[in-house]
């Protein structure tokens, strides 16, 4: 048997409804074990083990809603939907323990309602749109090229701005003194965001790996330009992806680009390695493993959910914005909050700019726990029409084309990632991409 036929039996069998159903559980309980330990490293996430059981009885009931992602096939909203599962989670979880003071049944049923109502556009709204307009063969060519040379020039004229290469636990110390011009600012998140993951997707599956690994230090390059922990982790985090789904197929591969780093961070802080200490690989290997512990399981996963813990006692408090926070309605209609609500979350908390998703933002912030399913239900409309437009192409190349949307809709809310980060920007280069493009390739 050889190599070839050894990976597609196991792509076969990974991708089976038992294979999916025992990853997106195991995945439930890492998350609530993860979140166990991020308790004894964050001071604004608690954990109480006389509360313990109620909180797994929670977990377990909640987990039910990850079925859906055995039965439903793959799509754009497949992937970040099970993100936002993933975040819904944490936070009920995080708020069995929270010694916040709001509504927590209240807030715990109207966040699982929340992701409810969003999943069933995300997962099962699927129609392609008819092509209109779609680009040639050629014409598509011309337009990664464009891409790359916009990219290439946005990072000289920014790297003007600002070129700093200092390690990550100093970036705090210099980041808010960046100022950039307000278009190379929308250049730079489109480009981080969406359009060298998509040329990077369209390089890696076409063949031409040299470009790809261009792709991946253009985006390197956006680390000491903005010294932000997500311009370090996106070109790393793509090369995953490209790597995870050349073994296992797309939903696989969203349930374990997950599961693998979280499960990861884990096993790493839960191991003792003092037998070994006070040796140079010692020092490597506890850095290491603080520092995927950080990123992934504490930055990437807990900081999200316990932003909607927050959220939700703010708003316990205080007026709800009506959706004033967004920049084009904040003239036209009177706004309790003159600031951006990260700034006002910040000077109430102290936590930094604290960002935050639509269910905290569109939800909990703008209407408030009793309306926040219904603005989920229809960020969960807007989203899917990334199902629409991708139709047809395959599901690889969504996956890795959209692999830095998930981690921003957990960060910013969906009028941000929308328009700021280009995720509206991904949708039409969806729909423009020539099918036959890939057909030929295969």
């Amino acid at each position: 048997m050889n190599a070839s036929s050894v990976i597609g039996d196991l792509r076969a069998r990974l991708d089976s409804k038992t294979a999916l159903a025992v990853l997106v559980l195991l995945h439930s309980a890492v998350t609530c074990l993860s979140l166990i330990k991020v308790a004894d490293h964050q001071s604004y996430i608690h954990f109480n083990p006389e509360r313990i059981w109620f909180a797994v009885l929670v977990a377990i009931s909640f987990s039910i809603i990850s079925l859906l992602f055995v039965f439903a096939r793959f799509s754009f909203g497949y992937f970040v939907g099970f993100y936002f599962y993933a975040m819904i989670l944490g936070f009920l979880w995080i708020d069995v323990f929270s010694e916040y003071n709001y509504p927590h049944l209240f807030a715990g049923v109207s966040a699982a309602l929340s992701l409810v109502l969003l999943l069933v556009p995300v997962l099962f709204v699927r129609a392609p749109f008819q092509p209109l307009f779609v680009l040639s063969k050629p014409r598509f060519e011309h337009l990664l090229t464009l891409i790359m040379v916009i990219s290439a020039g946005t990072i000289a004229i920014a790297s003007a701005y600002n070129f700093r290469l200092v390690s990550i636990e100093r970036i705090y110390d210099y980041r808010n003194l960046i100022e950039f011009p307000g278009t190379v600012r929308y250049l730079m998140g489109w480009i981080s965001s969406t359009l060298l993951p998509f040329a990077f997707a369209c390089y890696w599956l076409l063949g031409y790996r040299s470009r790809a690994a261009f792709v991946i230090v253009l985006l390197l390059l956006f680390y000491p330009i903005t010294l932000t922990k997500s311009a370090f982790f996106t070109p790393i985090w793509l090369a995953t992806l490209a790597a995870i789904s050349s073994i296992c197929k797309a939903r696989t591969s969203a349930i374990l680009s997950l599961l693998i780093p979280t499960l990861a961070g884990v096993i790493l802080i839960m191991i003792s390695i003092s037998s070994i200490e006070h040796t140079a690989i010692y020092a490597i290997m506890d850095v290491a493993r603080i520092r995927l512990f950080d990123l992934v399981n504490i930055r990437m996963m807990a900081t999200p959910s316990s932003a909607l813990d927050i959220y939700n006692h703010f708003f316990a408090s205080h007026p709800p914005t009506w959706f004033c926070q967004i920049s084009g309605l904040k003239p036209l209609m009177h706004c309790p909050y003159q600031e951006q609500l990260a700034i006002v979350m910040e000077k109430a908390y102290g936590f930094g700019n604290l960002n935050a998703s639509l269910f905290a933002t569109e939800g909990v912030a703008s209407v408030g726990l009793l309306f926040a399913p219904l603005t989920a239900f229809a960020s969960g409309v807007v989203l899917a029409f990334g199902n629409r437009t991708s139709a047809g192409l395959p599901s690889r190349f969504v996956l890795i084309s959209a692999g830095a949307v998930p981690h921003i809709l957990l960060n910013v809310p969906l009028t941000v990632a929308m328009v700021t980060h280009g995720t509206a920007l991904l949708f039409l280069l969806w729909y423009v991409t020539p099918r036959s493009i890939f057909e030929e390739k295969s």
